[in-house]
């Protein structure tokens, strides 16, 4: 497996590494972790900026170019390497720091969804550009989250003369759920030993085990015909609109003979020019979800057998490809458990009067069920609390799961009750509520750094549960091959009409002390 160190290799090097380690710190002492949340309170306002210039650039997947060089130029000025255009993805990018000790990657996602463009703070469903894309899902928050507890926890190393590494690394195009296998695949991960993810939520927790989330494949059709007048000769042409067609009405009644656990989902993306013509050429963009490795590949093969049907049926011919995949997300326990005490330790923000009174009128403006920020934070989230799961969302940090011990931090920077991929979980991400659930998750992040790099066990531990039980229950197994590419050519024409458009609307913090501020709007907003 890639990243994994031979047990005797790693108990050596935890030997080497206790005897030059300072005794006082050698399990992360709870001095130095008051310490570090300290690094990370300093911090407080460079995480408002960043999450208000995230939020402002609003980049959805594969075009995120101006989110990834402002911060890749923070995390340069403060020390760490950065190489570009990782495992061919232009907007993908490591930066890493430090020497000897083990080596943590620390993650999280850049992108924005498409026509989700909305003014920051206002309850109102009001768009900052029309038809704009937008942080309806808040992913303008976790990067803030870990660059600010990777500088304070590299600051607090320095000081303690403690060995260790870190690789910060984005979540491109997550919405597309289209490169982390690529990352996977190209060996991104390769002598790492573990990996913490973040995710925005409305509450502050972690999990491990089999997670629920569905395992994915993203996959166009294509279909090539034959033009002819649609009403003098049709008789002529082959239409690979029919093909298309043919194929979603097929997929919809086989729904009712495939497992529950399944979720499908698709779009027109091309149907032909014009009426009178019969269409030469027509596709349809697929999504397949399944909870297991197995169901997914099941999915996709009967995808594109009904695919091949339709084309039978319609004189045409058929293509795929594949535009994205994620494998079922397991977390690690043992990195699990070491998080949710640092998350306890820290407990939730402390909210306003102003930060309760903004998500209650949200709420109520938009319909949405009433209440409060949560003032405790979440139970930690095992098998037995979950329960069983029959399918739902998916998220490609799955691909890594399988590949180093992995785990997701969920922080709360949202309003509770809002609904996803929509505007509403747009409205509080450049609001003080984003801001303080964001430095509140790099206080517990970066605590768990230090735990990582200061007690070897962990990380023997870690390693031990993905290969004796995560292993045991099943094994990674993607669709995606050595010659599939990811699609970096997704919502480059959306963003070449859109940008310039959007550009007058960045937030500059050499002038506004918040994006709020340079918009003019008040917090609260007057009932």
């Amino acid at each position: 497996m890639k990243g994994f160190q031979h047990p005797a290799v790693w108990a050596m090097a935890a030997a080497i590494a206790s005897a030059h380690a300072a005794p006082a710190f050698a399990d992360a002492s709870p001095a130095l972790k008051k310490e570090v949340t300290a690094g990370v309170e300093a911090r407080a306002k460079l995480v408002q900026e960043m999450v208000d210039s995230g939020f402002s650039f609003a980049e959805p997947g594969f075009q995120e170019f101006k989110t990834s060089e402002y911060l890749t130029s923070i995390l340069e000025k403060n020390g760490f390497k950065i190489t570009h255009g990782v495992a061919g993805i232009p907007t993908a990018w490591t930066a890493t720091w430090g020497e000897g000790g083990p080596l943590l990657a620390l993650g999280s996602d850049l992108d924005g969804l498409l026509g989700l463009s909305q003014v920051p703070g206002s309850p109102q469903i009001k768009p900052l550009v029309e038809g704009a894309p937008g942080h309806g899902e808040g992913h303008n928050s976790g990067m803030p989250l870990v660059i600010a507890a990777a500088l304070a926890a590299k600051e607090a190393m320095i000081k303690h003369g403690i060995k260790g590494r870190l690789m910060i690394w984005p979540g491109i195009a997550e919405e597309l759920l289209a490169t982390k296998a690529y990352y996977v695949r190209d060996g991104l991960f390769d002598g790492v030993d573990a990996c913490i993810f973040t995710h925005v939520a409305n509450s502050f927790s972690t999990a491990w085990g089999r997670m629920g989330h569905n395992g994915m494949v993203s996959v166009e059709y294509s279909f090539k015909g034959k033009t002819a007048h649609a009403a003098g000769d049709p008789w002529d042409g082959h239409s690979a609109l029919d093909a298309v067609e043919i194929m979603d009405t097929a997929w919809n009644f086989r729904r009712e003979h495939l497992p529950v656990t399944q979720r499908s989902h698709y779009i027109i993306t091309n149907g032909g020019n014009q009426p009178n013509i019969v269409p030469s050429d027509a596709s349809v963009w697929y999504y397949f979800r399944d909870n297991s490795f197995e169901g997914v590949k099941y999915l996709y093969k009967t995808g594109n057998e009904i695919a091949q049907a339709a084309a039978m049926a319609t004189g045409t011919k058929v293509s795929h490809r594949i535009l994205g995949y994620a494998a079922p997300n397991w977390g690690n326990k043992p990195l699990a458990e070491a998080a949710y005490k640092n998350i306890k330790a820290v407990g939730m923000p402390k909210w306003s009067a102003g930060d309760q009174a903004f998500a209650r009128m949200v709420q109520e403006t938009n319909g949405r069920e009433l209440e409060p920020l949560r003032s405790e934070i979440d139970e930690l989230s095992t098998p037995e609390t979950r329960g069983t799961s029959l399918g739902g969302g998916s998220d490609d940090i799955g691909d890594i799961m399988w590949t180093v011990p992995t785990i997701t931090i969920r922080y709360p920077s949202n309003i509770p009750n809002m609904i996803g991929h929509n505007v509403l979980a747009a409205i509080a991400m450049a609001t003080p509520v984003a801001h303080k659930g964001a430095v509140q998750g790099a206080k517990a992040l970066a605590m768990t750094i230090l735990d990582f790099m200061t007690t070897p066990k962990l990380v023997q531990d870690a390693k031990a549960y993905q290969q004796n039980v995560q292993f045991k229950a099943d094994k990674y197994d993607p669709v995606i091959t050595a010659d599939d590419t990811p699609a970096i050519w997704l919502n480059e024409k959306t963003m070449a009409e859109m940008r310039p458009k959007m550009e007058p609307y960045y937030y500059d913090p050499a002038k506004y002390d918040t994006y709020l501020d340079q918009l003019g709007i008040a917090y609260p907003p007057a009932p």
